[in-house]
């Protein structure tokens, strides 16, 4: 879990719709930061700055953003990504307090290594994320879970099996499965395709007539 402070620095925007394609080419990232109660606020920041602290907390961990020369405590809620370039078009930030629980989703890792692999069966991670719930301080990077009692096929790890930090609640049914030993199944290769036969074709009368002479 990540013990530093992230910090960012956001202006405020008047720039909406059709004025955001001059902001983007200009270094900028719209953004909007909701405030729970309060109407929401348009910003924006260098596109070098909240790639950064986008980087160290991703949407896992607080971000003190500087507005106006006042602080407010965020977490990312949503990065809209451009699927072509994968770089961020907008952010949204939510105000969150250090008192308060908040949600997020973080990665579920499988470690160590399964005998079922060794024996040539097949490990497979159904779930890889989960939602949590904790305090800010407590919202963890990810959560792990050892799949080194995988033995033989039907063998599984369900969320009951993750050894969860003090502090962090998961809000799945406990019972969902998250990994299962299974067998391989191979693929039969296909066969390539024959080439279609050629078929004679008919001799013209003309060349009948001549092979006839």
């Amino acid at each position: 879990m990540s013990k530093q402070e992230v910090t960012l620095e956001l202006k405020p925007r008047t720039i909406i719709r059709k004025g955001l394609n001059a902001l983007k080419e200009d270094g900028m990232i719209p953004a909007v930061i909701h405030q729970p109660g309060s109407e929401s606020l348009s910003v924006s920041g260098t596109k070098i700055d909240i790639l950064k602290a986008y980087k160290e907390a991703g949407r896992r961990h607080p971000i003190t953003i500087e507005l106006n020369n006042k602080k407010m405590l965020t977490i990312v809620k949503n990065v809209d990504i451009d699927p072509k370039n994968q770089q961020i078009r907008h952010v949204v930030f939510g105000v969150i307090k250090q008192n308060e629980k908040v949600e997020t989703e973080v990665s579920i890792d499988l470690i160590g290594d399964a005998p079922a692999a060794k024996a040539g069966l097949q490990v497979s991670q159904v779930l890889d994320s989960v939602h949590i719930e904790a305090f800010p301080k407590d919202l963890p990077d990810n959560l792990e879970v050892s799949i080194e009692n995988l033995l033989e096929i039907g063998d599984k790890i369900t969320i009951t099996d993750i050894k969860v930090p003090n502090g962090v609640t998961i809000l799945i049914e406990p019972e969902q499965l998250v990994a299962i030993v299974e067998e391989i199944i191979e693929q039969p290769e296909e066969e390539p395709e024959e080439a279609p036969t050629e078929v004679p074709t008919e001799i013209p009368q003309e060349e009948q007539s001549d092979n006839k002479q």
